[in-house]
């Protein structure tokens, strides 16, 4: 798998957690226990700090990134879906980010809120729990999320993850 250091700066990867193959993690990044990164996801610690929970997905595509003055921080239980772009910002524990969508520098997601597909979370925007963030730019929908919505799909990702780590070998 492609994990490299950057000088002095080298990724903490938890021995639970799953890397693909195909994923590229460079400089300070720390990945929590069972937490999964998938094909072709980068996550680029090369300014500043990233952080991923337990059990939290990156999903294909992904990209992650900081800023000498803004880490970026995910955390526990969250579900990053397919082309995601993470720069700069806070998600707390329990969020879903969906897939395409861009979430940008200084923007909090509080637990138990979403990122819709395809959404642009502009810098500074608040996304309080149990709200939807939906559009471009993204527009705030209070009371939308229920507590516990992503707990299927946040074990689904830690079952395949164990799956990939005992049963993914390269044929060609």
């Amino acid at each position: 798998m492609a994990i490299y250091a950057l000088g002095d700066l080298k990724p903490k990867i938890h021995t639970s957690a799953f890397v693909h193959p195909d994923a590229t993690v460079i400089g300070d990044v720390t990945i929590g226990e069972y937490a999964s990164i998938w094909p072709q996801a980068v996550l680029r610690g090369d300014y500043g700090h990233i952080e991923i929970g337990s059990e939290t997905s990156i999903q294909d595509g992904t990209v992650i990134h900081a800023t000498a003055e803004l880490a970026t921080l995910v955390g526990s239980r969250c579900v990053v879906g397919h082309i995601v772009h993470l720069e700069g910002c806070r998600i707390e524990s329990d969020v879903l980010i969906g897939s395409g969508s861009i979430v940008l520098h200084e923007v909090l997601c509080e637990s138990h809120s979403l990122v819709g597909a395809n959404a642009v979370v502009t810098n500074g925007t608040l996304v309080p729990s149990y709200s939807m963030a939906l559009g471009v730019p993204a527009k705030i929908f209070q009371n939308k999320v229920t507590e516990g919505q992503f707990k299927e799909a946040v074990q689904l990702y830690v079952e395949n993850a164990a799956r990939y780590k005992r049963e993914l070998r390269r044929i060609e």
